[in-house]
Parts: structure tokens; C-alpha cells; sequence
């Protein structure tokens, strides 16, 4: 059996507004945003281009590490993502 893999990632819209968030199924949870089916901050702010993630074996590491994250200021997110991802690709594609 593998071990289980928790996700923390960043979604973000056209304007770059910034949605991040946690879930143990990185693929199915980025296809929902995309396609709108999951009500809230990212729906309302269109936020659908997977831009960053990173992967833990802990769910508590992965919730923390989130929280940790929402803290942060714009500044320090932008600079979290550009290490990854240069171009704001959506990373959706790679998954």
C-alpha cells in the first residue's frame, strides 16, 4: 500500500490573486477549481491555475504548513512561487 501524500498548493487567477489551500488529491482538487465546483474564495476570485505545491507523507505537516503559508505577506508568496515556477505556468498539465 503507498503511503498517503498531502498537498499544499497555490491556485491563482488572471489577476494573480491568491488561493492556497490543502488536500490529499492534488490532481482531482485542481480539476474542481477549475472547473468551478467548489464554492468559495477561489470560485469568487477565479482562481484556477495551479502555480505552486509542495508534498508531505503528515496530513498535521501539510495543515500546518498551510497556515503557515495564509500568514505570509503577498511579497513572500510571490517569491515562494517564482522559485518553482518562473512563469506562472499552470502546473495542472504536469500533474
Amino acid at each position: 500500500m503507498q503511503p498517503k501524500q498531502y498537498y499544499v498548493y497555490i491556485l491563482s487567477s488572471i489577476s494573480r490573486v491568491l488561493y492556497i489551500g490543502v488536500t490529499n488529491n492534488l490532481k482531482r482538487r485542481a480539476w474542481e477549481h477549475k472547473q468551478g465546483l467548489i464554492e468559495g474564495f477561489a470560485e469568487k476570485y477565479r482562481a484556477k491555475k495551479l502555480v505552486y505545491y509542495e508534498v508531505t507523507s503528515d496530513v498535521r505537516v501539510a495543515i500546518e504548513r498551510e497556515k503557515q503559508l495564509k500568514k505570509w505577506r503577498r511579497e513572500k508568496k510571490i517569491a515562494l512561487i517564482e522559485s518553482m515556477n518562473p512563469s506562472w505556468k499552470d502546473l495542472y498539465d504536469e500533474l
